[in-house]
């Protein structure tokens, strides 16, 4: 079984999005497997653009299965927040996978954060 791999390395904005984007119909699966809402990257369709911040890119394709895997910083805000702007717009998200071990961010997180953002 062969399979493609898409890997950055330049920490972002090497446009591992728009590659992943073009070679995302030939492709059974698009999975993300780090990172968190904090990355984005854009997705066009025709004349459609899709700013996506934690789904991977392959949530636009109808015949591929985005996962969001272990690695993954999840914030269930975000990512319903997400799920309802995309699906508001006709992208059916039915087929999306997150790993059972994927990384969780509660409410008390965020307010950690600010308040350690704060001291430093």
């Amino acid at each position: 079984m062969s399979g493609i791999v898409l890997i950055g390395a330049q920490w972002g904005d090497e446009g591992k999005g728009k590659a992943t984007d073009l070679i995302g119909t030939k492709v059974d699966y698009v999975a993300r497997f780090n990172g968190g809402n904090n990355a984005g990257h854009s997705v066009m369709v025709g004349d459609q653009m899709y700013a996506l911040h934690l789904l991977p890119s392959g949530i636009i394709s109808p015949n591929v299965i985005p996962v969001i895997g272990n690695g993954v910083v999840v914030d269930p805000e975000v990512l319903f927040e997400e799920i309802d702007g995309l699906e508001s717009r006709g992208v059916d998200c039915s087929r999306l996978l997150v790993s059972e071990a994927a990384h969780v961010i509660a409410p008390y997180h965020r307010t950690l954060d600010k308040v350690t953002e704060r001291f430093l």
